[in-house]
């Protein structure tokens, strides 16, 4: 009988509750937080965008947005397989080149470059692309603008290679260029890339306002029988660094008439590091922060030639000047990816394998902070 009192008068209290509930419910405004947040423009420089492709499905990724300062998660994007990701010059506008099929994992293939506003983190737009885009894990200069905005160039691979141009200013397809033996597309100027080719030499190909090819020229850079030269280099402005698996660093300047190659050094000099077997290691294993003028090199010791591309805690910095190593930084996790921020007070970003996000102050050399659970199969971050 007490057990029936205490069950009765415990619906009859539940049941006014949610009748109040439902009275106030009508009179509560409609959250305005949830998927609405404008992010300010231009955009914070230290503003970061991290790429994701979630190794463990891969059909569907994401562009996890963060202010690494703040050590706060500021929005997210949905990305289709694998889908390379590069911002626009003017900052504007995130390009991803994505892939999706009709059944989710099989059925018609769709590609499209999406175009993201940076502030809503929504879509403004897409353009349907040949559906060749390279299915890899996603790397800088598989997709890449050029300098005035105007040409997004999308990688292919079926097994062949080539470029899809799209002319962002007409939201189409401008042309697809063949780069039979060479790979990925490395932006140079208003209407011109490079691209690795397989005998050793870089190609520059050169298009008209109308995104056709009017030029191509090949230059020698390295000898693929000799060192294995990492594809994932890091631009400054029309410059481009290269690195061995090694550890010979390789440069070549694009802004002249003619591509001019650099002169090569070594990252390790020192005899008992040689003998120890430091090498730089990783994904994208090294960045540069411009305003600096310092290189930052991802590095481990008992180098393996089948396993350079393991992460490390550890970072190598270099003054890009002198070719000397000036610091060490070393982070609490292993790190897979590097990014430097390019403005004046300069983060630097890595992906860890934990699935966080390390951050220095390069200024200072200090470690920062860890943002915790922000990813979990990052390949590449981008800054502004």
């Amino acid at each position: 009988m007490r057990i029936t009192r205490i069950l009765a008068q415990s619906t009859l209290a539940l049941g006014v509750s949610l009748i109040g509930l439902g009275n106030a419910s009508a009179e509560l405004p409609a959250d305005q937080g949830i998927g609405q947040t404008t992010l300010p423009f231009p955009p914070e420089p230290h503003r970061a965008y991290i790429v994701d492709v979630e190794f463990e499905s891969f059909v569907a990724g994401r562009v996890t947005v963060v202010d690494p300062e703040k050590k706060k998660m500021l929005g997210m994007v949905p990305t289709g397989f694998a889908a390379p990701s590069t911002l626009s010059r003017d900052g504007k506008t995130l390009f991803t080149a994505d892939l999706f099929y009709s059944r989710g994992t099989r059925g018609t293939r769709t590609d499209v470059l999406t175009a993201w506003d940076t502030s809503t983190l929504s879509p403004s737009y897409e353009v349907l692309i040949p559906t060749k885009r390279a299915e890899a894990l996603t790397q800088r200069y598989a997709l890449g603008t050029s300098t005035d905005d105007r040409f997004v160039y999308v990688y292919n691979f079926t097994p062949s290679t080539s470029v899809t141009v799209v002319d962002v200013k007409a939201k189409a397809v401008a042309g697809e260029i063949a780069i039979p033996g060479c790979v990925l597309n490395y932006p140079v100027g208003k209407r011109s890339f490079a691209s690795l080719c397989g005998d050793g030499s870089v190609q520059l190909v050169t298009l008209n306002d109308e995104g056709k090819e009017i030029s191509r020229t090949h230059t020698a850079f390295f000898d693929p029988n000799a060192e294995k030269l990492v594809e994932r280099a890091y631009a400054v402005g029309d410059i481009y660094y290269f690195v061995t698996t090694t550890g010979t660093v390789r440069g070549v300047d694009f802004s002249g008439k003619q591509p001019k190659v650099l002169e090569a050094w070594e990252l390790v000099t020192d005899a008992a590091e040689k003998k120890a077997g430091w090498a730089p290691g990783g994904w994208q294993l090294i960045t540069v922060a411009p305003k600096l003028n310092r290189l930052y090199v991802l590095m481990h010791d008992a180098h393996e030639a089948m396993k350079w591309e393991d992460p490390s805690p550890i970072v190598w910095v270099y003054d890009l000047k002198t070719h000397k190593r000036i610091g060490t930084l070393e982070a609490p996790n292993p790190i897979w990816s590097l990014h430097a921020t390019s403005d004046d007070n300069p983060l630097l970003l890595g992906t860890n394998i934990a699935g966080g996000l390390e951050v220095f102050d390069l200024k200072s050399g200090k470690h920062t902070g860890t943002m915790e659970r922000i990813q979990k199969t990052a390949t590449q971050v981008l800054s502004h």
